[in-house]
C-alpha cells in the first residue's frame, strides 16, 4: 500500500510575506551558536589538513636521507681495504645493515657501483633530494603511496666523502608502511589538536560574542512584545568594545522609542478628545452661521455693520476646524493617479478657493493638457494654495481686495515631470514665516492661521512622488511650484471644437 504523501505546510500571511532569502536561511542550522560551532570546526579541521602534505613530504625526505647516509657509510666500509676487496657475504651484510639494495657514487663525473645486491625487476622511480621544487616535494609521498612500483632510487649530496652525489636503491614497501603509520598518527594528532583548539575558540567566541548578542536579541524581542515592561530593557555589561557600544545605543534607542510611544499614546488620547470637541464645535458654528444668515435679513444698520466681521470670524473658525480634522487623520490614503485635464482642475480649485470678482485667475494652460494625479488630492493642494494667495491679497490694505493668481504648466522632459506654477501679485511672505513655512501650526504668517494648509499640500505632493516648493517671494508676490511625476499626452480634442490657442482665462 502506497504511503500517503505528507500534507503541505499551510501558508499564512506571515510566511507568504517573507522573502525567499529568509525562507532559505530558516533551513540552515538554527542559532548563531550552532553556526559558530560548525564554522569553527570547518576552519580548524581545514587548517589541520593543510599540514598533512608538508608533514608527509618532510617525513619521506628524512627517511630517504637516512637510507642515503647509511648507504654512504656502508660504501666507506667497503673501501677500507681496496686490495683485498669485499666478499659477497660482507657486501650483503653492509647492504642489509643500511636497508638498501645498491649504493653508487659519482666522483668527477664517473659513476661507479660500490655495493650491489641481487638484480631487481622493474626500474625504480627517481627521487632527487638535491634540487627539488616545492610542488614535486609535496607530491612525492602521495606518488609513493599510490603509484610506486616497488623500488625507489634516491640521489643526494654526500656528507662523509668527497663525491658529486651518492645514489641508493631501496624497496619502497617499508617507506609506504611507515608513511601510512605516520599518516595515522598525524591524523590522530590533528583531530586531538583540532578538538582542543576548536573548543577553546568556540567557547571563547561564544562567551565574548554569541552570548552578548543573544542577550541583546532577547532584549529586543521582549521590548517588541512589552515595551512598557522595565525588564524588557537591555542590561548594560559595561564593556567598551563594539558589543558595549551596541548595548548602550540599544538602551538609548529603547528609551527614545518608549518616550515616543508614551507621547504617541498621549497624543492619540488628546486627538480623540479634540476630534470629539471639534465635531461639536462644527455643529455649534453651523448653528451660528444659520443665526448670522437670519441676522442678515434684519434691516438694522448696526447689524449690517457688525455682520461682516461675524461672518469672517465664523468662516475662519469653520476653516480651522476642517483643517484640524483633515490633518488629524493617521495618514493620507495612497493617491490613485490618472491623467487629469489640468485647466479644469485649476478652475474648479479657484472657485472653491474663493477666487472671483476681487482676486481673479489667469491661465495660459491648454484645456487638453493633462497631469498624472489623484483628482481629489490635487484639488485639495490647489485649493490650499489659491486660498492662501487670496487671503494674502485681501489682507493688503492698499489693494482693496483685488489681485491676480496666474497659473501655468511646464514640462521637464529630462526628468519626466510636470510642473504647475502658481504666481500671485500679493505682498509676499514675511521672513519669519519662511523658516517654518511647511510646518503645521507654526508656518502661518496670518493672525489666527494654523499653518496646516501648506503642510497638508506638501504631504499630498510627496504622496504623489513629487514636491511642493516656494520658488520666489517678495514685494511683487510669491511663486509656488508643484512638481508631479509623469508627462501624460494631451487629451483628444472634442468633436466640433477647434484647437484653442494659448489664451488667458479669468475665473
Amino acid at each position: 500500500m502506497a504511503e500517503a504523501a505528507p500534507s503541505p505546510e499551510p501558508v499564512t500571511e506571515e510566511t507568504a510575506a517573507q522573502p525567499a532569502r529568509r525562507r532559505l536561511r530558516l533551513t540552515l542550522p538554527g542559532g548563531l551558536s550552532a553556526r559558530l560551532l560548525m564554522v569553527t570546526a570547518l576552519f580548524v579541521v581545514g587548517a589541520g589538513l593543510l599540514v598533512l602534505p608538508p608533514a608527509l613530504a618532510a617525513f619521506e625526505e628524512r627517511w630517504l636521507l637516512d637510507r642515503v647516509r647509511a648507504g654512504e657509510l656502508a660504501s666507506l666500509a667497503a673501501e677500507v681495504d681496496p686490495e683485498r676487496g669485499v666478499t659477497e657475504r660482507l657486501s650483503q651484510e653492509l647492504l642489509d645493515g643500511a636497508g638498501v639494495i645498491s649504493v653508487a657514487v659519482q666522483t668527477e663525473g664517473v659513476r661507479r657501483l660500490v655495493l650491489a645486491g641481487p638484480r631487481y625487476g622493474d626500474p625504480p622511480y627517481l627521487v632527487d633530494l638535491r634540487r627539488r621544487q616545492f610542488g614535486s616535494w609535496l607530491a612525492a609521498p602521495f606518488y609513493t603511496l599510490f603509484a610506486g612500483n616497488g623500488m625507489v632510487r634516491a640521489v643526494a649530496e654526500p656528507r662523509f666523502r668527497q663525491a658529486d652525489f651518492v645514489e641508493i636503491v631501496t624497496p619502497d614497501r617499508p617507506l609506504k608502511a611507515e608513511l601510512v603509520g605516520y599518516l595515522v598518527r598525524l591524523l590522530a594528532g590533528i583531530a586531538a589538536a583540532s578538538l582542543l583548539i576548536g573548543s577553546v575558540i568556540y567557547f571563547s567566541l561564544n562567551v565574548f560574542l554569541v552570548r552578548p548578542m543573544q542577550r541583546i536579541t532577547r532584549a529586543i524581542e521582549r521590548f517588541r512584545v512589552a515595551p512598557e515592561d522595565p525588564a524588557a530593557r537591555v542590561s548594560l555589561s559595561g564593556r567598551r568594545d563594539e558589543i558595549g557600544r551596541a548595548e548602550a545605543e540599544l538602551d538609548r534607542m529603547q528609551a527614545d522609542l518608549l518616550a515616543a510611544l508614551n507621547s504617541r499614546a498621549r497624543l492619540a488620547a488628546l486627538g480623540e478628545a479634540v476630534a470629539k470637541i471639534n465635531h461639536d464645535l462644527r455643529n455649534m458654528l453651523t448653528s451660528a452661521q444659520i443665526a448670522s444668515d437670519r441676522l442678515a435679513a434684519l434691516d438694522d444698520p448696526k447689524v449690517s455693520r457688525a455682520l461682516p466681521r461675524l461672518e469672517r470670524a465664523l468662516d475662519r473658525a469653520v476653516t480651522l476646524a476642517t483643517d484640524v480634522m483633515a490633518y488629524g487623520r493617521s495618514e493620507e490614503p495612497a493617491p490613485v493617479t490618472k491623467p487629469l485635464p489640468l485647466r479644469a482642475a485649476i478652475e474648479a480649485a479657484a472657485e472653491d478657493g474663493g477666487l472671483g470678482m476681487g482676486v481673479s485667475l489667469k491661465t495660459v494652460i491648454d484645456p487638453r493638457d493633462q497631469v498624472l494625479a489623484d483628482g481629489e488630492q490635487l484639488h485639495r493642494i490647489l485649493v490650499n494654495l489659491m486660498r492662501n494667495a487670496r487671503e494674502a491679497i485681501e489682507a493688503t490694505p492698499d489693494r482693496n481686495g483685488r489681485g491676480t493668481v496666474f497659473a501655468e504648466l511646464k514640462r521637464d522632459n529630462a526628468a519626466e515631470t510636470s510642473i504647475i506654477r502658481l504666481t500671485d501679485d500679493g505682498p509676499g511672505l514675511p521672513a519669519r514665516a519662511l523658516e517654518h513655512l511647511f510646518r503645521p501650526f507654526v508656518g502661518s504668517s496670518r493672525r489666527g492661521g494654523t499653518g496646516l494648509g501648506l503642510a497638508i499640500a506638501r504631504e499630498l505632493s510627496h504622496g504623489h512622488g513629487g514636491d511642493l516648493a516656494l520658488v520666489e517671494t517678495g514685494a511683487g508676490g510669491s511663486v509656488f511650484e508643484l512638481t508631479l511625476p509623469g508627462i501624460p499626452p494631451q487629451a483628444p480634442a472634442k468633436p466640433g471644437r477647434r484647437k484653442p490657442a494659448a489664451d488667458a482665462a479669468e475665473a
